[in-house]
């Protein structure tokens, strides 16, 4: 046992030493446009509240309600004792929200990706994957027996050829795995032209929309109402802009959705969602799908910080997602600004390898509802100071 942890430790250090040892910091506040650490009081532009509902009145009232009503939780898993009412009325209202047949819950969108490929595709079939998919789609297709085909991220050349490769291959079933935004860059996949060559070589279209559902589109219905184009299956979460708690699903076509209840291991083999989180949701879309005002209010937010950002000079990538990511090249940059920031009241996380490729650090930056015009103004000045401070600004 001395040697095995010895070794653990030894390369804890070296990822130290790389600058890429991640530290987690103890928030004690509700999730919000400020959050408290400590003591200390600081600006939060690292979460994924785009629509600012985290701490919303109304999902935790509701979430309170089902505390009351439903108790905890359900000690089962779906399929023997532990399938509620709740779970039916949030199925049921993310399939109307998504134009969609049918929905099945789980306990994370991770598990919805890693559960979705294994029972739908074998040997006999194919799936053809962009190469900066999340990394859930990336482990679910590990698991599943498909034939792999990868694309260059959003070259549509690229995926035809792999598109044809399947085909010569004899692959029974084809089907295209795609982030709806690519979560590191804030870019968004061509759905367009994605759906043009799915129809061209009959493949079905998955898409990841975690960072998308309840903000992107009309109504918030994501990256495929955004681009026009309908997708056949649809994966998302309850952990981003619809309050921020826990819980994913995959909505589609009434019979991928029951062989997913048949055969989806991380379905099958984990408890049921907890009622209050299910009851917080079915709010949360509701306030989603009238949310008009908190989209424009968050298009605004990300246009003026980005904008505040380029005028100080910070390289940032070009988009309209609210993730906005501020590249430093290495990973010891993105961590000392971060730290900085830390020191000006500032909350953000740097990322790097392996999150992104060598080279490429950034502090990822997202836009909430819930932030204003001054936490925004505050936040450049204190970005202007970490940048010249650490070297990432000239």
């Amino acid at each position: 046992m001395s040697d095995f942890l010895n070794g653990i430790e030894t390369e804890l250090g070296e990822l130290d030493a790389a600058g890429l040892l991640k530290r987690e910091r103890e928030i004690v506040s509700p999730q919000g446009a400020h959050v408290r650490v400590g003591s200390g009081d600081f600006i939060n532009l690292c979460a994924n509240n785009y629509l600012g509902l985290a701490d919303d009145s109304r999902l935790v009232a509701a979430a309170r309600g089902a505390l009351d009503s439903h108790g905890l939780g359900m000690a089962s898993v779906r399929f023997i004792c532990g399938t509620g009412d709740l779970h039916r009325a949030l199925e049921a209202a993310v399939a109307a929200y998504l134009g969609m047949e049918d929905a099945i819950l789980y306990a994370a969108c991770f598990d919805a990706n890693g559960g979705l490929f294994e029972p739908l595709l074998g040997a006999e079939d194919a799936v053809v994957s962009d190469a900066l998919n999340h990394a859930s789609i990336i482990d679910g297709i590990r698991l599943c027996k498909a034939q792999r085909f990868r694309y260059r991220n959003a070259d549509m050349d690229d995926l035809e050829t792999q598109l044809r490769a399947a085909r010569k291959a004899g692959a029974r079933r084809v089907m295209i795995a795609t982030d709806g935004v690519f979560s590191m860059d804030g870019y968004f996949a061509p759905l367009a032209e994605i759906r043009a060559l799915a129809e061209r070589y009959e493949a079905v279209v998955m898409v990841d929309d975690c960072h998308a559902t309840g903000f992107v589109g009309p109504a918030g219905r994501g990256t495929p109402a955004r681009a026009g184009v309908p997708a056949d299956i649809v994966t998302g979460t309850f952990g981003k802009a619809l309050g921020g708690s826990i819980g994913g699903f995959t909505a589609g076509p009434r019979p991928v959705v029951e062989m997913l209840r048949q055969r989806s291991r991380p379905y099958l083999f984990s408890n049921a969602l907890p009622p209050a989180v299910c009851a917080a949701a079915i709010e949360a879309l509701k306030i989603a799908e009238a949310g008009d005002d908190l989209r424009a209010r968050l298009d605004d937010n990300a246009a003026h910080w980005r904008a505040g950002l380029e005028t100080l000079g910070f390289e940032v990538l070009p988009g309209e997602h609210p993730i906005i990511p501020v590249m430093t090249g290495e990973a010891t940059a993105a961590q000392a600004m971060a730290a900085r920031l830390f020191e000006l009241g500032v909350y953000v996380a740097g990322f790097f390898y392996p999150v992104v490729p060598k080279g490429q650090a950034r502090i990822r930056t997202q836009m909430s509802a819930a932030l204003n015009r001054a936490d925004l103004d505050l936040a450049l000045d204190a970005f202007a100071v970490a940048g010249r401070e650490t070297g990432v600004l000239a």
